[in-house]
């Protein structure tokens, strides 16, 4: 499965940010700077997000072409337009969702994988049944997970988000796609809902919480692995 997303940003500072953002989360990155290599590059792409003032061909233009061509691939708009009329006439071209610039990392997340989700592009390929991290091994066949060669005692949400964690190291997850994931896409809960999972599983499995060797914070996404792991055989 493709998760290429084609960046067309032409300020260099956001478009770092949005490279670090992205790669952070597990996706490959395209990033250009002008609607004529957009127009060149997006069919390589999972998921488009355009920048509107760009020179040369404008973000609208870009839109348009490419809907001629396509009219299903994702895209979405990331702009410091933040008018009524802008955001109606950029959804109205083709846009999937706009988002204004600032921009929130979390939510930017969120509506990438949404999107993603919707045209069938967020199933994770078939995990390993056994994950060894350190002294740390979670059995996903059985359910089972020991520290240092003793049983732990796991709610079957922690057991899920560990799962998750140890099927894909080094992997950053937002909250939202921990959400989604673990909790289900129809589940109406709140960032703070994964925080209180994540800090109980880690006071389970870190000898020391406040500097965690399995379960890393990675600052404006989320959380990921540690991606020092041994697998076992695929399910």
């Amino acid at each position: 499965m493709s998760r290429s997303i084609l960046c067309v940003e032409d300020d260099p500072d956001i478009g770092r940010l949005l490279v670090a953002i992205l790669e952070r989360a597990g996706y490959a990155v395209d990033w250009v700077t002008s609607g004529e290599v957009a127009l060149n590059r997006w069919e390589q792409a999972s998921l488009i997000l355009l920048d509107l003032m760009l020179p040369g061909i404008d973000g609208l233009t870009v839109c348009r072409d490419i809907r001629a061509c396509n009219a299903t691939i994702p895209l979405i708009m990331l702009t410091a337009r933040a008018g009524t009329h802008d955001v109606v006439t950029g959804l109205e071209i083709g846009a999937d969702d706009y988002l204004t610039k600032p921009f929130d990392s979390d939510i930017l997340l969120a509506r990438i994988h949404a999107l993603l989700r919707r045209h069938g592009q967020t199933e994770l390929e078939a995990p390993a049944t056994t994950i060894v991290a350190h002294e740390l091994e979670v059995d996903i066949a059985n359910h089972r997970v020991t520290l240092r060669g003793q049983w732990l005692s796991l709610t079957a949400r922690e057991f899920s988000l560990l799962a998750l964690f140890a099927q894909y190291p080094g992997r950053g997850f937002s909250r939202g796609e921990l959400l989604d994931q673990v909790w289900g896409a129809e589940f109406e809960g709140f960032d703070h809902t994964v925080n209180t999972h994540i800090n109980r599983l880690r006071g389970k499995i870190e000898q020391d919480p406040a500097h965690p060797r399995y379960i890393h914070t990675v600052w404006g996404i989320g959380y990921r692995f540690t991606d020092e792991v041994t697998v076992g055989d695929k399910s």
